[in-house]
């Protein structure tokens, strides 16, 4: 069983940053696959960003690349997402997701997309003033 625990979201206005982090508690937190996703009030849950076990491969959403860092330590078994540039419409609930060792092959065509994700946090919110 993985437990996710989100951190570091807050209020800020735009063109602000905020780091957000994710702390997982299982034993082999590096063999999984990690991503951010997000919720804004009456939409749809969407995928942010989401990196490979090792860290070597991100994948980002068109609406915050080049914006958005996501990166993790596996020896602190840690998630973080690096917000910078933030947008009104960035606002949203923030959750941290982890897809099992076994979906591979699997994840690397679709890593974006929850039905990859077995475990979620509880989400942090964060919220972007004009």
């Amino acid at each position: 069983q993985v437990q996710l625990v989100e951190s570091g979201g807050g209020s800020v206005q735009a063109g602000g940053s905020l780091r957000l982090s994710c702390a997982a508690s299982v034993y082999t937190y590096g063999s999984y696959y990690m991503g951010w996703f997000r919720q804004a009030p009456g939409k749809e849950r969407e995928g942010v960003a989401a990196i490979a076990t090792g860290g070597g491969s991100t994948f980002y959403a068109g609406s915050v690349k080049g914006r958005f860092t996501i990166s993790r330590d596996n020896a602190k078994n840690t998630l973080f997402l690096q917000m910078n540039s933030l947008k009104p419409e960035d606002t949203a609930m923030y959750y941290c997701a982890a897809a099992p060792p076994f979906a591979g092959g699997s994840w690397i065509r679709a890593p974006l997309e929850q039905y990859k994700y077995n475990y979620w946090g509880q989400g942090t919110q964060v919220t972007v003033s004009s």
